[in-house]
């Protein structure tokens, strides 16, 4: 069966809003260490790892034989009515690398559930709906974490179970505050934040939520402290914050196992999911002990954490940590993010290189100013395919590359995939400034 043929039955079973990268829609049937294999046996260096969530790479082997393992058992599913050894031990392991007090972890299936499970915890703790949320953000497909989504693009309903108010500061590189030192930029900032709360909220507010770089909004960061400004202001008034880290733990900025860890902050809550277990559906919040237990009610989580997904999650977990893939990602993030910066001096389409790490954003304009082109980033990934490269698009208008590449990544596939980001860049330029005049 061709590519055409398969996309054609995706078209008929699957919804028109389920988004497919590329003109040409690939299958991916195989891979290993930062390579996967199409349909028809074209082989690609993957600097997008499944959405950030392969971030060991493909066919790692201590993780295969940690799943093979649980499967071997026989005992794919148990709920979380009954022990499973695994999940308590991971538990275990992320509470105290979480470095909030007293932490507890509940397993869920997905960031979107985990986002969901720390709005809920947050509302139900402060006997409040009321929620702080960050423009350009994104938390999931859910009721609730697409109410405090602050991205249009992504926002398939107005209808809301809190009462969301939005602040300044995730995205720098647009906005009233653009070109502030980091200082001005987070004292505009808080202020912000401060005459939000007086005049758009009754004061009651349960949570801030937040991510230290905002994934799908084109890995948009603001300088460091920001948030642990906003924390000093959330303490004022007792409000809970919750650290999305869905797409920036595991050491993926380089510097610091969780991203939040830059703003000198230790929030009440972090969510988690992707990259955790190397492709295998899991996610979860960590809470303070209290926030975390404040449900009267009963509830399970029949999937979360299962048996299989906690082993490959263990095994992933182990083997960033044994590895240091922390600091490969600073690295080789450095290698990726300073080769890009020297293209984007000589190239008017690139209006932006920003990122930490193995978390690099290309920002694409129309040459000669700073209009978002979403056209340039959509060429800039057909080019990079065609090079036997696959890279991630987002950003508020579309027009960002996502550079997310395995975090097992070596010196010579960063050496490769920069040198075809540069050859696809100087491509997309020259359509640019022709299509421009």
């Amino acid at each position: 069966m061709t590519s055409d043929e398969l996309l054609t039955r995706h078209k008929t079973v699957l919804p028109s809003w389920l988004a497919l990268f590329y003109e040409e829609p690939i299958e991916i049937v195989s891979g290993s260490g930062r390579r996967v294999t199409d349909s028809s046996g074209r082989e690609y260096l993957d600097f997008f790892a499944g959405i950030l969530t392969n971030a060991v790479g493909y066919d790692i082997a201590e993780i295969s034989d940690a799943i093979r393992s649980q499967v071997d058992t026989g005992i794919l599913h148990t709920s979380t009515l009954y022990l499973i050894r695994n999940q308590i031990e991971l538990a275990e392991k992320l509470a105290e690398l979480s470095g909030i007090p007293d932490a507890k972890v509940f397993f869920t299936t997905s960031g979107t559930e985990a986002n969901e499970a720390a709005l809920l915890l947050a509302t139900q703790y402060r006997r409040s709906n009321q929620v702080l949320a960050m423009r350009n953000s994104f938390h999931g497909r859910g009721f609730g974490s697409i109410a405090v989504t602050g991205n249009r693009g992504w926002s398939a309903t107005s209808l809301s179970p809190v009462n969301v108010s939005y602040v300044h500061g995730g995205y720098r590189y647009r906005g009233p505050f653009t070109g502030l030192s980091d200082a001005d930029y987070i004292k505009a900032c808080v202020e912000d934040l401060r005459e939000v709360l007086d005049t758009m909220t009754a004061g009651d507010v349960a949570c801030l939520i937040a991510e230290p770089i905002q994934g799908v909004g084109g890995f948009a960061l603001p300088p460091d402290g920001l948030y642990g400004a906003f924390a000093e202001v959330l303490a004022e008034h007792g409000i809970l914050f919750i650290s999305d880290e869905v797409q920036t733990a595991w050491g993926r900025t380089g510097e610091n196992f969780w991203g939040i860890t830059a703003h000198g902050v230790t929030p009440d809550m972090m969510t988690f999911a992707k990259g955790l277990a190397n492709g295998l559906a899991i996610g979860g919040v960590i809470a303070r002990g209290d926030v975390m237990d404040c449900l009267t009610a009963k509830s399970i989580s029949t999937f979360g954490g299962n048996p299989v997904a906690t082993a490959g999650a263990k095994a992933s977990l182990d083997y960033v940590l044994d590895h240091d893939l922390q600091g490969n990602a600073a690295k080789l993030g450095a290698v990726l993010r300073d080769g890009l910066t020297e293209a984007a001096a000589r190239h008017d389409v690139l209006g932006d290189v920003r990122g930490k790490g193995l978390m690099i954003a290309l920002e694409f304009v129309e040459p000669g100013g700073r209009k978002p082109s979403p056209r340039a980033a959509a060429h800039l990934t057909e080019e990079a395919k065609a090079r036997g490269l696959l890279v991630g698009k987002g950003g508020l208008y579309d027009n960002v590359i996502r550079v997310a590449p395995p975090l097992t990544l070596t010196e010579a596939e960063a050496t490769e995939g920069l040198e075809i980001l540069r050859e696809s860049i100087a491509v997309v330029d020259e359509t640019a400034k022709k299509e421009s005049t």
